[in-house]
């Protein structure tokens, strides 16, 4: 994994230099925090944070306490953003805060576990609702649902290797697209409770949670609410990032969060909890029953929301692993662009390559399991970071700053929600996660902190990148 002589691969000495462009304007910014937060996650998680919180009341204040939570944590990833404007997000925090190998181990379990599984759940989803709409009687066959799951993957990535504009583009329209499919049932919603459907909301108290059933809610809410650190991810190509990111952010999470509470509210004006809980399209029931013979749109919409959550997700993991590659972290030729369109074309790819394997041997609920026990680790160790740097680095601006609270509060959340359900109950994709990044420790060794070079990667790499027409990054990004 050590870092290749770049003079004689990049073209030669008089390349001009190859760095991410600045595309990313505050509406392409909005655009994909609240494209890639609004994807499958509203459509689906109703039913298992109801199943765990047994509780209108509680339930609907998980959701609220989940925006709560994804806007304290975007907040503090603002003023890291705003200090730290490489890309790379968690990557470049813990290179600043902590040194090499914490920022070398998020970016190993990122590549092989947090991005992969991520996109593999949201194309999963977005294979059940397409299909969701041909499927009248029968339900279908699990093997055509991760055909389609594997193949939504190969075209976002199709489409985001070819041009950073189409990819923003796509994101831009298919916002607009899946707000729409928000706002009809929201209206829907708000139809049925001037009927006086409000019965529900009468007899709403349960029991309380145990803590580990709550945390696994807040799993289910936390993961329709991720995509909230995105914008992070690509400092680097954003237009005025100072200005834009957190700009960004204070527009656009309290907007998921009020579309997310309303939806909730407009499901149980149309469905029971029990209802909701056995449905597994919560989106497709609430359709049938109020849009009739027009209730094809409900999956329709659902499948535009979460191709377009796809595209921003799969955006958003190529820079992170372009990043780390380019410190000499991971694979080298995962630092290079395409020569043409200047994407991180090989990064794309082999994320893209892992979601399909994770498709391919595992289903929505495991992977959503897997995927947030891992990643709150490393949003509580960001929120660390931020902490250490106020006392360890006073001489780096903060165009934007949080009140200390901010990280304080997230941190607490992110040692509960980790360690409570190991406790209360603890599942095989726990044990995974934490196999994964043991294999990553052990690896750093010999190839990031020994530098071992293995022969055939040279060779492999000049291969690879004449047949993808790529170039290696030439210059430091400016920051």
């Amino acid at each position: 994994m050590k870092r290749i002589k770049r003079n004689s691969e990049g073209g030669g000495g008089d390349a001009k230099p190859v760095k991410l462009r600045r595309r990313v304007d505050l509406f392409s910014g909005i655009a994909l925090i609240v494209g890639t937060m609004i994807g499958s996650g509203i459509f689906v998680s109703p039913a298992g944070l109801l199943e765990r919180t047994q509780s209108i009341e509680y339930s609907l204040a998980v959701w609220v306490a989940c925006g709560v939570l994804s806007m304290l944590g975007a907040l503090a990833y603002a003023e890291l953003g705003t200090m730290i404007t490489s890309s790379g997000a968690e990557y470049s925090y813990f290179m600043v805060a902590f040194g090499p190998f914490p920022a070398y181990m998020f970016s190993w379990v990122s590549t092989i576990i947090i991005k992969p599984s991520q996109l593999a759940i949201i194309c999963l989803s977005f294979a059940e609702y397409v299909v969701e709409a041909f499927a009248y009687e029968c339900p279908p066959s699990p093997f055509v649902l991760k055909l389609i799951g594997i193949t939504t993957v190969a075209l976002v990535t199709l489409i985001n290797c070819l041009s950073v504009r189409l990819a923003t583009t796509i994101q831009n329209v298919f916002c607009f697209c899946k707000l729409l499919a928000i706002f009809i049932i929201i209206a829907g919603g708000a139809y049925k409770m001037i009927q006086g459907n409000v019965d529900i909301f009468a007899d709403s108290k349960g029991e309380q949670p145990s803590l580990g059933n709550l945390a696994v809610a807040f799993y289910s809410g936390l993961w329709a609410y991720d995509g909230w650190n995105n914008l992070n991810y690509v400092t680097e190509e954003i237009v005025n990032p100072k200005r834009n990111l957190p700009l960004s952010i204070l527009i656009a999470i309290p907007l998921v969060t009020l579309c997310y509470v309303l939806v909730n509210i407009a499901y149980l004006t149309v469905m029971s909890p029990s209802e909701m809980i056995i449905s597994d399209a919560v989106a497709v029931t609430f359709g049938s029953r109020i849009l009739k013979g027009f209730s094809w749109i409900m999956p329709l919409s659902v499948a535009i929301s979460t191709f377009g959550s796809a595209n921003g997700t799969i955006f958003a993991a190529g820079r992170l692993c372009y990043v780390a590659s380019r410190e000499g972290h991971l694979l080298d030729i995962l630092s290079y662009v395409h020569r043409k369109n200047l994407t991180p074309a090989p990064a794309l790819i082999f994320h893209a390559l892992i979601a399909q394997v994770l498709i391919f041997g595992g289903n929505i609920e495991g992977l959503i399991d897997f995927f947030s026990f891992t990643v709150w680790i490393f949003y509580g160790m960001s929120m660390f970071a931020l902490l250490l740097l106020r006392k360890t680095k006073h001489d780096i601006a903060r165009p934007y700053k949080v009140p200390l609270f901010v990280p304080i509060i997230v941190l607490v959340a992110s040692v509960y929600l980790v360690l409570a359900p190991i406790i209360d109950n603890p599942k095989i994709e726990y044990i995974y996660s934490i196999l994964f990044m043991v294999a990553g420790a052990v690896l750093y060794v010999p190839f990031v902190l020994y530098r071992i070079r293995l022969p055939f990667l040279g060779k492999i790499t000049q291969k690879i990148q004449l047949i993808m027409k790529l170039v290696p990054p030439t210059s430091m990004p400016d920051c």
